[in-house]
C-alpha cells in the first residue's frame, strides 16, 4: 500500500510516495500539470491509494484532473496542512512539504476540503470579476474627491450626481478638470462594463430554479441568492443547515484555554464575498423603509432593542445563510409567518 504527497507550485510540482510504514520510495519532481503527474506516478511503479495534495489557486484544476485519470485525489486544507507540517519539519522547502504531506495522507491526518464543482468556480469568476470593477470605481471615486478637497471643494456624499456634482464645482478651473477629465471617463466606463456583469447575473439567476426559490426571501435578489449558490455548490455537504452561518464566518470567535472563555467578533472565515452579500441582505431587510414584514424581521428587530442594530445585522445575516440553505434543502419557499401562527 503506497501514498503520494504532492506540493504543488505555479510551475512545478514535488512529488513524494511513501508506504505504509511512512517509508520513502520515491521523489521527484515534474510540471505542474495533471497529465505529467499522472504519467510520473505511473512510472513509477508504485499504485497509490490515496494522493494529496494542498489547497490553492490551482488545487480544484489539478485535482479533477487526476481525478479524471482515475487517481484517488484527494485536496487537503493548507491551513490545518501547514501547522502539522511547521510541527513536524524543521526546514520548509518543496521536497520536505512532499514528504510532510505524504506522511499526512498514509495516516488520515487531513482537513479534506470541498472542491466546487466547476459551474461554481465560473459563477465564482463571475463575480470576482464584477467586485474588481467595483473596487477600481470606489477607488477612482476617492481619488477624485481627495483631488478637489486638496483645493477646498468638497463633494456630497452619494454615487447618483456624482460626476455632474464635480463639473459644476469645478466650474471653469480648465487645469483642474484637465487632470479630474481621464478619471471621469475612466469612471463611467467601469459603470458601463460593471451593468454588462449586474445583466448578465440577473440573467442567470431568472433562469436558475434554485436561484428564483430563493429570491422568495425578502431582500434576497440576483446577486445574493447566485452567490449563495455557488459558495454553497453543493446543499447536501452539510450535515445541519446551522452549520452555514459558521462555513462563512458569521459565528463569534472563541478563544478557551484554562480558565479563560473569551468569545470575541465573528470569526470571518470562508468566502468573503457570500459572507458581505449575506450582510448586505440582512441590512437592506432591517431598513425602516422596507414595507415587507415578516417573522424573520420581527425577530432581529428584537435582536436590535437588546444588543443593537450592528449585532442585529449579524446575526440575521447568520440567520438567513441558514433559512436559504434549509430552503434549498426542503425546496420550499420562504414562510412570511412561523408555521401555525394565526394571521393578523
Amino acid at each position: 500500500m503506497f501514498f503520494c504527497g504532492l506540493d504543488v507550485s505555479l510551475r512545478e510540482t514535488a512529488i513524494c510516495i511513501v508506504d505504509a510504514d511512512g517509508k520513502i520510495m520515491k521523489e521527484l519532481k515534474v510540471a505542474s500539470d495533471p497529465n505529467a503527474i499522472a504519467n510520473a506516478i505511473r512510472d513509477s511503479g508504485f499504485v497509490c491509494e490515496k494522493v494529496g495534495l494542498e489547497s490553492g489557486s490551482t488545487a480544484a484544476w489539478l485535482q479533477a484532473g487526476l481525478v479524471a485519470l482515475e487517481f484517488p485525489a484527494i485536496c487537503i486544507d493548507a491551513r490545518h496542512a501547514a501547522a502539522m507540517l511547521q510541527a513536524g519539519l524543521r526546514n520548509k522547502s518543496d521536497r520536505n512539504d512532499a514528504r510532510g504531506i505524504a506522511q499526512l495522507i498514509r495516516m488520515n491526518a487531513y482537513r479534506p476540503v470541498w472542491v466546487k464543482s466547476e459551474r461554481s468556480q465560473r459563477l465564482s469568476a463571475l463575480f470576482t470579476a464584477r467586485n474588481t470593477l467595483q473596487d477600481q470605481l470606489v477607488r477612482i471615486e476617492n481619488v477624485v474627491r481627495g483631488l478637489l478637497r486638496c483645493d477646498g471643494v468638497r463633494l456630497p456624499l452619494g454615487r447618483r450626481h456624482f460626476e455632474a456634482e464635480v463639473r459644476n464645482r469645478v466650474g471653469d478651473h480648465g487645469e483642474i478638470m484637465a487632470t479630474i477629465e481621464p478619471l471621469l471617463v475612466a469612471r463611467a466606463e467601469l459603470i458601463r462594463q460593471r451593468s454588462v456583469f449586474d445583466q448578465r447575473i440577473i440573467a442567470l439567476a431568472r433562469r436558475d430554479q434554485v436561484c428564483k426559490l430563493l429570491m422568495t426571501m425578502p431582500g434576497i435578489g440576483a446577486h445574493v441568492a447566485l452567490s449563495f449558490k455557488a459558495g454553497i455548490d453543493d446543499p447536501g455537504r452539510f450535515r445541519r443547515s446551522r452549520d452555514v452561518g459558521a462555513h462563512f464566518g458569521l459565528t463569534p470567535r472563541r478563544y478557551s484555554s484554562g480558565e479563560v472563555d473569551l468569545s470575541g467578533h465573528i470569526s470571518k472565515m470562508g468566502d468573503r464575498h457570500v459572507r458581505h452579500m449575506l450582510y448586505v441582505a440582512a441590512q437592506v431587510t432591517l431598513r425602516r423603509d422596507q414595507g415587507l414584514w415578516s417573522s424573520m424581521k420581527a425577530w432581529a428587530m428584537n435582536v436590535a432593542k437588546k444588543r443593537g442594530l450592528a449585532k442585529a445585522r449579524i446575526a440575521l445575516a447568520r440567520r438567513i445563510a441558514v433559512t436559504l440553505h434549509k430552503m434549498w434543502l426542503t425546496g420550499e419557499p420562504f414562510h412570511w409567518q412561523k408555521p401555525g401562527a394565526a394571521m393578523a
